[in-house]
């Protein structure tokens, strides 16, 4: 029983929630960046 499919090929795993988990993480990164960046230049008069 050998299994080189089911850690490469497998859409109804786990693969697919990590990706989006990775993508989910860069998104609210991306947001924390882009409002401390504002806050910090519009902080600045």
């Amino acid at each position: 029983m050998s299994g080189p499919e089911n850690d490469n090929g497998e859409p109804d795993g786990s693969p697919k929630f990590g990706r989006l988990l990775i993508v989910l993480v860069l998104a609210v990164l991306l947001i924390v960046a882009i409002t401390f960046g504002s806050e910090a230049l519009l902080g600045h008069p």
